[in-house]
């Protein structure tokens, strides 16, 4: 069955960024424009309960989720760092004990520095190859910046501080930073390369108050709740009255790297398992088989004709889209809605239908298709070429639309 695609260009928001409304306190990958969300829960009048996304990354949801006045709100992420953003944008801090904090971290971190033999003091964090990816001083001092905001008693004053820092890492690596999968800078810009770390960490945390300050303090009234777990979904019956959620498009590991991006960071932040992350997510682990089954058959067909290993490698993401989809379809309460933004990725010249694919998980899993709007990609941090057929020199334009799905938990089963 084909589900009907409406193109609705009140939805293209041209001309729009992620930071028209809200700023990111941290760069991330394929962030949801806010407005999307705030927009469709708007045309739903959908202003109260209590609203999950499964996949929450950088918390786009939750900023349309205030902007339409929905007070109770719950995110899960496996990457670690994307649950960290997510709880500096929306916990409410007060604003004169981060100020206060801000001046005492300054004040241990050159106390720190006035006596050079503190630094051999300190333990080197376990990076993997970290002197590939860091130079001895920019080691040492982010190692002391590390150990400062560690003695940070308040762990939501702590979570918004390690944001900062985290940037920071990234800044002060020898990774590209045009790019999320992690690669080198050429020896010869490496040789150029002396980042003031100290310097770098207080002028992001101030970009950070800033932007805090101005866009989310503001809309973080007492009554506000938002839980964050990092974790996989798991279902909870009949608890959510909508679900709003852009999940991944495709595997990490060829899609967006949300993994790689964060592996850095991640390490720097102490979890042990950052450079499993990409493995963690959807697709990560394909041992399932090809997908054979509805509306994606022929198309994972057409792929497995020209490369069984790619037919396996989407296969798997599909296969942990479908079983993610039946978790959250049982947990919506009846009458409740799911609102998927998602882009068909193409892989080997075949343009995967993956707005259809929802479509029919959730109307396999007791939920009535409502519409589908397509809309223009205009601005989302996102390659704009790849490669489908894998040969040097041959490339496709990515994604030029998204899919907007809205499902309904029927009331009767």
């Amino acid at each position: 069955m084909k589900y009907k695609i409406e193109r609705n260009t009140a939805y293209d928001f041209a001309g729009q960024s992620y930071a028209s409304i809200y700023p990111n306190l941290h760069k991330y990958p394929a962030t949801m424009l806010p407005q999307i969300g705030s927009k469709v829960l708007k045309d739903f009048n959908i202003a109260t309960g209590v609203l999950l996304d499964p996949y929450c990354g950088s918390g786009s949801s939750f900023a349309s989720g205030l902007e339409c006045g929905i007070t109770e709100m719950y995110g899960y992420d496996i990457n670690p760092l994307a649950i960290l953003i997510s709880k500096a944008k929306f916990t409410k801090l007060s604003i004169d004990e981060l100020h206060q904090t801000r001046q005492q971290l300054r004040n241990e971190i050159f106390e720190f520095l006035k006596d050079e033999n503190n630094v051999n003091k300190l333990v080197i964090p376990s990076i993997t190859n970290i002197y590939y990816w860091f130079s001895k001083e920019v080691i040492n001092n982010l190692t002391i910046v590390k150990y400062c905001i560690d003695k940070i008693k308040n762990e939501n004053i702590k979570y918004f501080f390690l944001i900062s820092f985290s940037e920071t890492v990234r800044e002060c690596s020898y990774t590209r930073n045009s790019e999320f999968k992690l690669y080198r800078m050429k020896s010869e810009d490496i040789l150029h390369f002396n980042p003031d770390v100290i310097g770098m960490y207080f002028k992001k945390l101030e970009e950070s108050f800033f932007i805090y300050g101005r866009h989310y303090f503001p809309k973080l009234k007492n009554d506000i709740s938002i839980t964050l777990k990092n974790s996989v979904f798991k279902a909870k019956p009949n608890f959510y009255d909508v679900v709003l959620t852009s999940p991944p498009y495709g595997d990490s590991k060829t899609t967006v790297a949300y993994g790689q991006f964060s592996t850095l960071s991640n390490e720097w932040l102490g979890i042990k398992y950052a450079r499993k992350i990409d493995a963690m997510l959807m697709g990560g682990t394909n041992n399932k088989g090809i997908y054979n089954k509805g509306i994606l058959a022929d198309y994972i067909s057409q792929i497995n004709e020209i490369d069984n290993k790619r037919a396996l490698e989407v296969s798997a993401f599909y296969f942990d889209l479908g079983d993610s989809i039946t978790q959250v379809a049982n947990s919506i309460k009846k009458g409740g809605k799911a609102i998927y933004i998602v882009g068909n990725r193409t892989v080997k010249n075949v343009q995967l239908p993956t707005d259809q694919f929802i479509a029919e998980q959730f109307e396999a899993n007791n939920c009535s298709h409502l519409l589908t709007y397509e809309r223009a990609i205009s601005n989302k941090a996102m390659p704009n070429r790849n490669s489908p057929s894998n040969i040097m020199g041959q490339t496709a334009s990515t994604m030029l639309y998204e899919y907007i799905i809205v499902v309904e938990k029927r009331q009767v089963e």
